[in-house]
């Protein structure tokens, strides 16, 4: 119990909330692990929770309709996801698939509504969530609409160093292994195209690629791509 009640109270979806009532979340706040390659929903099922993953590492994903994937976010520890489902109602709009062992806490719609009618400032911080999240998806489109692939690809990585990089003395590690064709289904290219591109940026000085992890030598190189 008290280790669930410092927790929640890290994950800004409950900033400011009083420890009696992160106490009440706690108790709602059921907790289950999947291994890498389960999958915690599927597109098209019913939306019955929100979740906060704990630990590990989640990709979230839709398929195309020429049967692509396309790859719309990684989660990371502390990250609220599925939310959209405690708005409209409707089917979960993605894919939750475990990229490396992780445990997740499940908020079950229910729940989450009586907390809202009790907390409005949880509803007003899940707007903000998901305004966040509609603002990178945004970002996302007109990088694929208006950038070559280098451009693109070159965006992606800037970004999952952001998202997801531990700083190195050499550079930026992005902290977990993605495969050329993940990069293509981030990208919207093809696995051959993303590894001409790899290569590229690695004679250029600007990446390191070791067994699927990639390290960010020189932000600038890349940041001149996007001019």
């Amino acid at each position: 119990m008290e280790n669930n009640v410092k927790y929640l109270a890290k994950i800004p979806l409950f900033y400011g909330l009083p420890e009696s009532q992160l106490r009440e979340i706690s108790n709602l706040l059921l907790e289950r692990s999947y291994q890498k390659g389960r999958f915690i929903f599927m597109e098209g099922e019913p939306g019955e929770a929100l979740y906060i993953l704990k630990s590990g590492l989640i990709k979230l994903t839709r398929r195309l309709e020429d049967g692509r994937e396309h790859i719309l976010h990684f989660v990371n520890p502390g990250e609220v996801f599925a939310e959209v489902v405690l708005f409209d109602g409707g089917n979960y709009p993605a894919t939750a698939e475990v990229q490396e062992d992780c445990v997740v806490g499940v908020l079950r719609n229910q729940d989450i509504e009586r907390l809202i009618s009790q907390n409005p400032g949880i509803a007003v911080e899940m707007l903000r969530i998901m305004s966040r999240r509609l603002r990178a998806a945004q970002e996302k489109v007109m990088n694929l609409a208006l950038h070559d692939t280098a451009r693109r690809l070159a965006y992606t990585l800037i970004k999952m160093a952001e998202e997801h990089g531990i700083q190195k003395p050499g550079g930026t590690l992005i902290n977990f292994n993605l495969t050329n064709q993940e990069l293509a289904n981030l990208t919207g290219s093809t696995r051959e195209t993303i590894n001409r591109m790899l290569n590229s940026f690695k004679r250029a000085g600007a990446i390191d690629v070791d067994r699927q992890q990639i390290m960010v030598l020189d932000k600038n190189k890349l940041e001149n791509l996007l001019k």
